[in-house]
């Protein structure tokens, strides 16, 4: 489901050489001592040597040999040979099925109507170039999850279709009440396009990739050049995934045959307006028979019109119909006992579906599991800690087979889950990872343990080259003062998200990207012939992320000491209420301007004529928040992750202790769940990490209380404050056990 586009989200991470120069690349691993550090990197080192990119170009030739949606004939015959795979390398496997709804193209039909007439073809070229792209068992383009319907109406164009876009448009004195809007791809996940259109009265969403976002104007189209085809089309779920994932008829429990099931048409995350996705080719002359005002600058795309935002004189008739199918999903799990603590579990997953060939997404990310998983099966004498590597179905739709796998086995993981891997599509380019905040130093010191395989520098390094020359400025400042970047939050769009954000394992996502752009995203491009090309040649970042994530895997299971901190986590959690204030701190600014004042009280006059269009929408100013218990919580949390780290650097444990002090470093992340859930979608507990309610992928760190700021619901942020002083709260009262067991060794 992940994109590099989507993935611009990520706060881009980087440990700075001088963590490198400190040693943090060479002597002492973090949870390790030092004879146990040399016997780990010797295991390393030989897990290097049997990781071979012909390994993975082969397994990539096969698994998107064709198209392997959930429910197909050849996502049946891949989980087959995945599971034939982890077998002969001695794993222990077991499928795991769930019944689960998959709608799929009926009828698809796009007209324009007036003032002229033309009929959208709905179709991607086969390249001649490409065998595979003339597949009989492509689906064609669609979004799952938008309703059945057949609308008519005149068109509006909202650019982005985010809320800011739809602000703009009052100013202009646009509604698009009874209207269908058409959007562009980008800033926001698709579903929120629909689901925002919805909220402001439209009747169907029509979404398009403009060429100056992914196509010509970026750079030669396939299958010259990598970027967007003039017939690509981006499929995808439209679901409201902010709400809950998984499948849309059991919410919050596995969709196994004992499950009680919703309608369709009582479940609350089908979009509630019709929506299609089209080309830029079809896209052009549904935009040219706009009139209206001309588009600000910043809406105008890279197509040779005059972009107008209408309404009309453009009529559309939009019809989609669907089958609403259940099909049956199917997990790989494959699991390596651990030879120690078989109880305590590293998860490690990347999911297997794709909407079509999906060489980049998501088998770029498998094979490097894949190679993974075989070199972990090859050392001796085997882990520590119980290894299990899942290959996920039904991902693409709504996080499905991984979220129905969580729902199921929610009890056992809550128990033995120390932490979660995930991959998803990757490529040539720079290392982007986010994760838990307790993550950010374990995963800084493989970053600047692993070798570019381009500048030969490692991969911590040439992204901290990255950002002195192109990050914000709030990066290079961060760089400069702190010599390290803060480790990015996750929102949602891959299988962490019940692991972190409803059964609060602590979780990573892991990936290389930056310099495979491109336009196959989710089309039927998306083909082994495109990604060897222009994702990976030689697959060498391929193997780049299986060290990576490798490392992550076998450190977290050899681990004497479970490598998770709580300063940095701290030193995040800061941070994020320091936002809060700077939100509120614009916000008071921008109720001013809406509402024609400026800092002195005085009313000002209107700079922008397209103001008078449109009838200001005067705001109450906002009031006086107390954020007080959030900052004592974040300070006594401060406090007790230091105690923590001087206890745990002069301390010793004996082995009961030592169990004691693993189990309660990772059940840690549990304590930041609220069980209430978020306000308006409790199948969200974790409180620091969500998908944003109007972003989707994007995330929103201290949920609960940013998006009652941000949505003017004053009156909720109160109990936001209480809700997440208590989760911190309960954080510092594990930590502070945790400092005791050291302190009692150590003769305190």
């Amino acid at each position: 489901m992940s994109n590099s586009s989507g993935w611009v989200v990520w706060v881009v991470w980087a440990a700075l050489g001088s963590f490198c120069d400190a040693g943090w690349a060479g002597d002492r691993l973090l949870g390790f001592g030092a004879a146990e550090s040399q016997a780990q990197r010797a295991l390393e080192a030989s897990y290097d040597a049997l990781l071979d990119p012909a390994d993975l170009e082969r397994w990539m030739r096969t698994l998107s040999e064709r198209p392997h949606h959930v429910g197909s004939a050849h996502g049946q015959a891949n989980v087959d040979y995945l599971a034939g795979l982890f077998e002969q390398w001695g794993y222990q496997v077991r499928l795991a099925r769930y019944d689960v709804l998959f709608p799929t193209p009926k009828r698809r039909r796009l007209r324009l109507l007036e003032p002229t007439s033309f009929e959208a073809s709905l179709d991607e070229m086969p390249i001649a170039e490409d065998q595979s792209t003339a597949s009989d068992e492509v689906l064609p383009p669609y979004n799952a999850f938008s309703p059945n319907g057949d609308v008519t109406a005149e068109l509006v164009f909202v650019n982005y279709g985010v809320q800011e876009d739809y602000e703009q448009l009052e100013r202009f004195g646009i509604d698009v009440a009874g209207k269908v809007v058409i959007a562009r791809y980008g800033r926001a996940w698709r579903g929120i396009k629909p689901k925002l259109a919805a909220d402001h009265g439209a009747i169907g969403t029509i979404i398009y990739s403009d060429p100056a976002d992914d196509g010509y104007a970026r750079g030669d189209v396939y299958p010259r050049g990598a970027f967007k085809h003039p017939s690509g089309v981006q499929r995808g779920s439209v679901m409201e995934l902010p709400v809950f994932a998984g499948d849309v008829l059991t919410p919050g429990v596995a969709a196994t045959g004992r499950a009680r099931r919703l309608d369709v048409a009582d479940s609350p995350v089908v979009a509630k307006i019709p929506v299609l996705p089209i080309s830029y080719a079809d896209a052009q002359p549904l935009l040219e028979a706009l009139a209206g005002p001309v588009a600000p600058a910043d809406w105008r795309g890279a197509l040779p019109i005059t972009y107008h935002l209408g309404p009309g004189p453009a009529k559309v008739r939009l019809e989609v119909e669907f089958n609403w199918d259940r099909v049956e999903a199917r997990n790989v799990i494959a699991t390596l006992p651990g030879r120690v603590i078989p109880d305590e579990w590293i998860m490690r997953g990347n999911h297997h579906d794709a909407w079509n060939h999906g060489a980049g997404d998501p088998i770029s990310g498998l094979v490097a599991l894949l190679a993974e998983a075989k070199a972990v099966a090859a050392q001796f004498p085997g882990p520590a800690r119980t290894i299990v590597y899942a290959a996920w179905d039904a991902e693409e739709p709504g996080l499905i087979g991984s979220t129905e796998w969580v729902e199921e086995h929610a009890r056992e993981l809550t128990r033995k889950a120390v932490v979660y891997f995930n991959t998803d599509g990757s490529g040539r380019g720079f290392l982007r990872m986010g994760g838990s905040g307790t993550l950010q130093p374990f995963l800084a010191q493989i970053a600047a343990d692993v070798v570019d395989p381009q500048t030969g520098v490692s991969v911590a390094e040439r992204v901290a080259a990255w950002v002195k020359l192109n990050g914000s400025v709030k990066q290079q400042a961060e760089l400069n003062e702190r010599g390290v970047l803060r480790l990015a939050p996750l929102g949602s769009g891959s299988d962490y998200t019940p692991f972190l954000q409803h059964l609060g394992i602590a979780s990573a996502n892991l990936g290389f990207g930056g310099e495979n752009a491109g336009g196959s995203y989710h089309s039927l491009y998306d083909t082994f012939a495109h990604y060897t090309r222009f994702g990976d040649p030689g697959f060498h970042y391929g193997v780049a992320l299986a060290q990576v994530a490798g490392r992550a895997t076998l450190r977290m299971a050899n681990a004497e000491i479970l490598p998770f901190d709580f300063s940095a986590l701290a030193d995040n959690i800061e941070s994020y209420v320091d936002e809060i204030a700077e939100l509120v701190e614009k916000l008071r600014e921008d109720t001013l301007e809406r509402n024609g004042m400026i800092d002195d009280g005085t009313f000002r006059l209107a700079l922008d004529p397209r103001e008078a269009l449109g009838a200001p929408r005067r705001e109450d100013p906002v009031p006086y928040l107390n954020f007080a218990p959030l900052h004592n919580a974040v300070a006594a949390l401060t406090s007790a992750s230091a105690a923590y780290g001087d206890a745990a650097a002069a301390g010793t444990l004996d082995d009961r202790r030592r169990t004691q002090l693993n189990q309660l470093l990772f059940k840690s992340e549990r304590t930041l769940l609220d069980e209430r859930g978020l306000r308006s979608r409790p199948w969200y507990r974790h409180q620091l990490y969500a998908p944003g309610y109007y972003t989707g992928y994007g995330a929103k760190t201290l949920p609960a209380l940013r998006e009652a700021i941000e949505q003017r619901e004053f009156d909720a942020v109160d109990e936001a404050v209480r809700r997440i002083a208590g989760t911190l709260d309960n954080l510092t009262g594990t930590i502070e056990s945790a400092t005791k067991l050291w302190q009692v060794d150590a003769g305190n």
